[in-house]
């Protein structure tokens, strides 16, 4: 039987016919051999020899090991090895983040970056607001939205739920959202927390701020799109999706769904699963391009360092995709969440400029003297840094602030 070599490296190719993949790989062969059992176990190879490859199928259908440099491989898939369904993201996977993970040549291996051609781009609609759709619906043009994250996580009423929000919006902020793991408890059923919520937002509308909460709607597969529709139909005016959990057939379905007209907050828990690893597992710029094309509306990024969570290099990867015009889609809304504060709030900006959602938990719901206060906290160290003043002078002037910084100090 014929042995064929996956190793094209130096060739040119038609980036417009294949996917091409970035992995970083961690062997103890040779990174030739390694990069090869990767591209032969995810198009036509296996581990032996075999009758029923011939040259046709190979040329047409075989991976390519397109670069090798250091660490990081290279590898283009034809086009014609995915799936011609609609939005097949499940199939994408398997062939770009597959069984290479339990390769016995590879000691590690981590999906860094993805680039689709214009044939697989074209069949997502991608986000069907984004962000400057959230902006147009919030009437907030240039500023940082600036929300929380209704606290404790879980253990509210719908009632208490429902003034945590508006106590949130009377200080200013644009944005709340239900926690990821708060859906239909028995403490707060969902559609009783989703119509307190609707009042708590109209009330607040009539007297003449704008506000958004995202109900989290993370269920079954086979249910989420007639959830999504019954917390419509409630008065959710924003809808929040686990992508992990859910999948990304769940932020297309509602996206792409016509009876659903809310915009769509991506949520990113149980990423760090496989994110975390610099050395094994996918990137978080994989999953913002794919939760890009999927419709998400908003998507959850990192906070690049100044907040409680990882922080690196890629967090900036994740803010420009969500935002630059390579993927022919509008631009997704990055929500910077986790660990923040007042104190932190211009070094964020600093970092990653206006046009990203800004959201606190405990920097909203611990200020000493209430949600309110918290709320005011925030949105005056968002109005501080978009002045050029810094915090400790706006602070002399604004107690709220200057509260949040005694209690949570700079960073």
């Amino acid at each position: 039987m014929k042995s064929y070599s996956y190793l094209h490296l130096g060739e040119s190719i038609d980036s417009d016919s294949y996917v091409i993949c970035k992995y970083r790989v961690t062997t103890d062969l040779s990174i030739e051999k390694a990069s090869q059992a990767i591209a032969a176990e995810q198009s036509t190879g296996t581990w032996t020899g075999i009758s029923t490859l011939n040259d046709t199928v190979f040329e047409r259908y075989g991976a390519r090991v397109m670069d090798i440099q250091g660490d990081m491989v290279t590898i283009a898939y034809p086009e014609d090895d995915f799936s011609i369904e609609v939005g097949a993201i499940p199939q994408i996977l398997s062939v770009i983040a597959g069984n290479l993970f339990g390769l016995d040549a590879l000691k590690g291996v981590r999906l860094e970056d993805v680039d689709f051609p214009k044939g697989i781009l074209k069949q997502y609609r991608g986000p069907k607001f984004g962000a400057e759709g959230l902006r147009k619906i919030l009437d907030r043009p240039e500023k940082p939205l600036v929300g929380t994250i209704v606290k404790p996580k879980i253990g509210l009423s719908p009632k208490e739920t429902a003034n945590y929000v508006y106590e949130a919006g009377s200080g200013g902020l644009t944005n709340s959202k239900d926690d990821e793991t708060l859906v239909d408890q028995k403490f707060c059923p969902i559609e009783d927390r989703t119509k307190a919520v609707a009042e708590a937002l109209d009330k607040l509308n009539e007297e003449g701020h704008r506000m958004l909460h995202a109900v989290n709607i993370s269920t079954n597969g086979e249910k989420i799109v007639e959830l999504a529709e019954n917390v419509q139909a409630w008065g959710a005016k924003q809808i929040m999706v686990d992508v992990i959990t859910c999948g990304y057939g769940a932020v297309q379905a509602l996206a792409e769904d016509s009876a659903i007209k809310v915009p769509i907050h991506v949520h990113r828990t149980m990423h760090g699963a496989f994110t975390k690893d610099p050395l094994n597992g996918i990137s978080m710029l994989v999953i913002t391009k794919l939760v890009r094309m999927c419709g998400g509306d908003a998507l959850h990024i990192g906070t690049l360092g100044v907040g409680k969570m990882t922080g690196n290099g890629g967090d900036y990867d994740n803010l420009n995709t969500c935002l630059d015009s390579k993927m022919p889609y509008k631009t997704v809304m990055p929500v910077c969440s986790g660990g923040m504060y007042p104190g932190i709030v211009s070094r964020l900006i600093e970092e990653a400029g206006t046009n990203i959602q800004i959201q606190a938990g405990g920097g909203v719901a611990g200020h000493p003297e209430g949600v309110r206060k918290g709320a005011m906290g925030m949105c005056q160290a968002v109005d501080a840094a978009c002045s050029g003043v810094s915090l400790e002078e706006y602070a002399k002037t604004h107690h709220e602030l200057k509260v949040a910084l005694d209690t949570w100090g700079f960073k």
